[in-house]
Parts: C-alpha cells; structure tokens; sequence
C-alpha cells in the first residue's frame, strides 16, 4: 500500500469556468417572505453570488489547507484515499480517525486539526490526526460502483494500518457517524468510538417509555421536513447529476440549505451561521474536483445495503462515546435506546449545537472528544 504526499490543487481552469456559470446565472421568483421556509433564499444567494465574484479568494482558501500534511493513500486494489495526516510532536499521542459527511469535507475539521494534534495542555490528550475525504468526494478516488458506509468503513480501517496505525480511536457525525457503527461492529482494530450523530441505529427502536415516544415523533417531523434530499439522492441521483454538475450556484444553494436547516440558527437569524469565506470554500471543493455527483453515491449505496439498521442481534460492543448536540439533524435518542446498539460509557446532553458540531461549536465538541479519550 503506497502513500504519496499531496498538495491540494488550485485547479485554474475549472475555476475559471466555474466564475463563468455564476457570472451568468439568471435569477428568478420567489414568494413574498419566503425566507427559508420552501428552499434556498434568493436574498442570501444573491449575496454568496456577489461576494462569490468580487471578494471571494480561493487561491487564499487552497493555500491555507496546505498548511496541513495532505497523502493519497493505496487502500487495496490502486484504489486512493485522500487525508489529512497531522501527527504530534507529543510521545503518548494516540491515531485519531476523524470523519466528515455531506455536504461537509475535511474543511469541517479546519479549526480544531492543530488544536487535536499539540493541545493547549499538557494534561489534555494529544492525537496523531488522520481526516479522509470519503470516497468519490474531493481527492480521494471515484469508486466505480455505489458503495455504502459498510464498505467504506472497510476501507477506512484499512487506511490506518497503512499509515502506521494497528490500533485507533475513532469519531464521525453525518456520514462519519453511520461509518463509525459500521467500524464499531467490523474493526478489530478500533478501540472506541465518539459520535456526534446517531446514524447507524439498532434493529430495535420500539420506544419504551414517553422520552421515547417524545423522540420518535420528533425524529419523524425531521424526516419529513428535512429529507427529501435522501430519498433523491438515495434512489435517482445520476439524474440529479445532470443538473448540479452543470449549474454551480444550483450546487450552492442545495448546501446552503443544509447549512441552515441542520444548523443551529440563533433566533432572529435567517443566513447559515458560517463565514462566506467558509461556505464557498466548502463548496468549490466539491466544484473544481467535479465530485458534487459522485458524493451522492454513498446514498444509493447504502440503500442497497440494507439501509440505516445494524444486523438482527449486532451491537458495538467497544466503547461509544456521543456527543448529543440538540439541533441535528441525526439528533440522538434518550441514552437507554442508544444503548441497545451501542455500549456507551459517556453521554453528554449538548446545551446547544446542531449537526455540523465542529464547526458550529469547537469548543463543546474539544472538550468532549478529550474528555471521552481521557477516560478510557
């Protein structure tokens, strides 16, 4: 298994047609105070839009992640894995996997790779980081068929053996978090695992008691507002492709949703509470490695796996942390139904806090992802 340093591409030309699309992109109607309520808000766009063409750098944003140490990793069959792989300087440092989803990247982790690595104290735990970009986004290769986060969690574990890690600690939210289980259940060589989003779930969600059914009911009010993208693109999304990898600010607007839907929007604000800076750097990741489509596989593939459920009579047995962060929209249930999948030996209610945690709140996520590894 080889491993090639790396350095992120600034990809001129497909940038320079990427500029063309949004220059000429037309806008059109919205109903009177439509906000946010029926899709992406032609007030924001408009904005991103603006700043898309008069302020926003990209060369700055590529420049400023290759601060960080970037490898393609040979995984098993010439298939690569881009990563982030940041080790420590510290001696009792231990391999950390960390995980993003859609429509995130390792962008996600940007504010807290340094702070994991060489932490500000001496008595907090160190890691050698190690961020993969899921398979068919950004620089990691395009599989040649849909997989699942089974498979791709069979991948993962086989990336860190390849970087020098037989043994390691693992943490995912969105993607990362259905990833995580399956690495939970499959890994001999994880030793725990810390979600911030309850993806993959036991066969068993019969609720037992009135938090339950106060869970279970709210669970299915956020699937019925907030999913249709995964019906979409769990079933059809080669059509989808056909009009996303043509329309930049379609590509846009369908994560600027997210980003506010899934968020943690303070009251009385209407934007996603990120940066524009940060938000157009997230997506012309997707855009100038032309992965926006390749990156909906993983919903086709983990439907024809078998969906969201463990295994009749599966449980992850190593030990869980979760970080229940109120406003995801993977939102966990009461500790005891989280229990029958998963032996979990931490459980931290959230003050506040929504799906992209390490993002929106770096400093609860830290702390509770130090606090799990030192208590192991």
């Amino acid at each position: 298994m080889s491993i090639d340093a790396f350095t992120i591409p600034e990809a001129a030309e497909e940038a320079a047609w990427i500029r063309e699309r949004v220059a000429a992109f037309r806008f059109f109607e919205e109903p009177e105070g439509a906000g946010w309520a029926h899709g992406a808000n032609r007030d924001y766009m408009e904005k991103l839009r603006d700043y898309w063409l008069e302020g926003f750098d990209w060369p700055a944003a590529v420049a400023r992640l290759n601060r960080h140490a970037h490898v393609r990793v040979d995984v098993g069959d010439g298939f690569r894995l881009h990563a982030i792989h940041k080790r420590s300087s510290r001696a009792d440092a231990r391999p950390l996997l960390i995980a993003h989803g859609w429509p995130g990247s390792v962008l996600e982790f940007e504010a807290i790779l340094d702070r994991l690595a060489e932490p500000e104290s001496p008595d907090q735990p160190a890691f050698h980081v190690v961020a993969p970009s899921l398979p068919g986004y950004a620089w990691s290769d395009r599989p040649k068929t849909m997989l699942g986060p089974r498979a791709v969690a069979g991948l993962y574990d086989r990336l860190m053996p390849a970087l020098g890690y037989d043994r390691y600690l693992y943490q995912g939210g969105d993607w990362g978090s259905v990833i995580g289980g399956w690495i939970g259940i499959d890994s001999a060589r994880v030793e725990a695992i810390h979600l911030n989003g309850y993806g993959l779930r036991s066969a068993d969600l019969h609720p037992e008691t009135p938090e339950d059914i106060a869970w279970l009911q709210k669970a299915m009010a956020v699937r019925e507002r907030e999913t249709a993208y995964l019906q979409l693109q769990g079933t059809k999304p080669q059509s989808l492709g056909f009009a996303m990898m043509d329309s930049p600010m379609g590509v846009a607007a369908w994560f600027a949703e997210k980003f506010v839907g899934w968020s943690d929007v303070k009251a009385g604000v209407v934007d996603p509470p990120y940066s524009l800076d940060w938000m157009l750097a997230n997506i012309m990741v997707y855009l100038t490695t032309r992965s926006f489509l390749t990156a909906t596989w993983i919903y086709r593939g983990m439907f024809l796996e078998g969906g969201f459920a463990m295994p009749e009579g599966r449980r992850v047995e190593v030990p869980t942390g979760v970080a229940a962060f109120p406003h995801d929209l993977l939102a966990f249930p009461p500790r005891p139904m989280v229990e029958r999948g998963y032996n979990v030996v931490r459980y931290t209610p959230m003050p506040r806090g929504g799906h992209f945690a390490s993002l929106e709140e770096p400093e609860l996520f830290l702390a509770d992802l130090r606090g799990f590894a030192a208590g192991l």
